[in-house]
């Protein structure tokens, strides 16, 4: 799992470590000498970045259907900067709609209803809550109509 380290100011200064329990010696890099000082003055915030685990690449859902979305939480970051979280569909390069938000990201799953979207097969789910994870493209395909 990676986590990520932010600067308190914003996104402008990102670190890739290895292990959660490295908050305290963890530099932050910045792309101009301006954002690394303001960095370097604020304190680091862990970035949970869960792994989507399902839809997988195998998965078929249906529009109508109450689908559960499925994260990796295993080794959690201790001082998470967004517990709350967001589930997005996405398709090919297009994020939206909403699916489901403000459920705690340390839950590891949550139930979501597929929306009437035409049938494809480069469908991704988009997990926010410190980060967006992307699931596996996988298919929707049309729901039942009623006649």
């Amino acid at each position: 799992m990676k986590i990520w380290k932010r600067a308190a100011v914003g996104m402008a200064a990102w670190s890739l470590v290895a292990a959660p329990s490295l908050l305290a010696s963890t530099q932050v890099q910045a792309t101009n000498p301006a954002a690394a000082h303001t960095a370097s003055r604020t304190s680091l915030l862990d970035v949970f970045v869960p792994p989507v685990t399902s839809p997988t690449a195998e998965s078929v859902w249906t529009a109508g259907q109450t689908v559960e979305v499925t994260w990796d939480t295993a080794d959690p970051p201790q001082h998470i900067t967004n517990p709350k979280g967001a589930i997005y569909l996405r398709k090919g390069d297009r994020t939206g709609p909403m699916l489901d938000e403000g459920f705690d990201i340390l839950k590891g799953r949550q139930e979501v209803v597929v929306p009437d979207v035409p049938p494809g097969n480069d469908y991704r789910i988009v997990l926010f809550g410190d980060s967006g994870n992307f699931s596996a493209p996988f298919t929707i395909t049309e729901g039942p109509t009623n006649s």
